[in-house]
């Protein structure tokens, strides 16, 4: 059985929304990412698999909607989360495997910010010029947010949750005008988990900070 023989029943119709074909892929794309974020919010290590049956969902349906920086984004999901699989599990330190949540330090800001603006630019530059992509910058600029939050997820970073919720302000428009409207639907449930994730991680932060005060009390 080859590669295409598999992929291909994928990407048939599944039913119509707005009189525009739905997907198998874009279906399984939408479950497995809304479990995804779920999973993260409650910083359980499952989200790590299903996000990566996620990324191989995504990397078929962009390729399909011409959002190319979106496709490639997706191999770096993958490679970042096998990192962060490890880091939750072995990054806390001696004296603790679990990884806790922390706050972005002034350092990481600086080449995030750095990193994204840099990146947003190149990305911008190649797509406007070696694809046929209608919204290079854009799709650029999904792709620098995405990518720094996936960082600040893979290391606990509170402020994570914003760069997400950035990124999915930007992903929702821009999936609709590309008429992929269940994945527009889903990125607006993802906003709504980012904010539940956001308040989850605040509230674990702080009674980590709390814990040492009231033991020596």
């Amino acid at each position: 059985m080859s590669l295409a023989s598999i992929v291909e029943p994928l990407q048939q119709p599944l039913f119509t929304v707005l009189d525009t074909p739905v997907s198998w892929t874009e279906v399984l794309g939408f479950g497995s990412g809304a479990l995804c974020v779920w999973l993260v919010a409650r910083q359980h290590l499952a989200n790590w698999p299903i996000g990566i049956a996620n990324n191989l969902f995504f990397v078929l349906l962009f390729t399909q909607a011409g959002l190319y920086a979106d496709a490639g984004l997706q191999i770096v999901f993958i490679t970042l989360a096998v990192y962060g699989w490890w880091t939750w599990t072995h990054g806390g330190g001696p004296g603790s495997d679990a990884l806790p949540v922390r706050r972005t330090t002034r350092t990481e800001w600086t080449w995030l910010i750095t990193a994204g603006v840099v990146g947003t630019l190149a990305l911008t530059l190649l797509l406007d010029r070696a694809t046929d992509s209608t919204v290079p910058f854009w799709d650029a600029l999904t792709t620098a947010l995405s990518l720094m939050a996936t960082y600040g997820q893979c290391r606990k970073r509170l402020e994570s949750w914003w760069l997400w919720i950035a990124a999915d302000v930007v992903y929702v428009p821009l999936y609709a005008y590309k008429e992929l409207y269940l994945t527009s639907l889903l990125y607006v449930g993802f906003m709504t988990l980012c904010v539940l994730g956001l308040r989850g991680w605040t509230k674990d932060l702080a009674a980590r900070r709390a814990l040492p005060v009231e033991v020596a009390a």
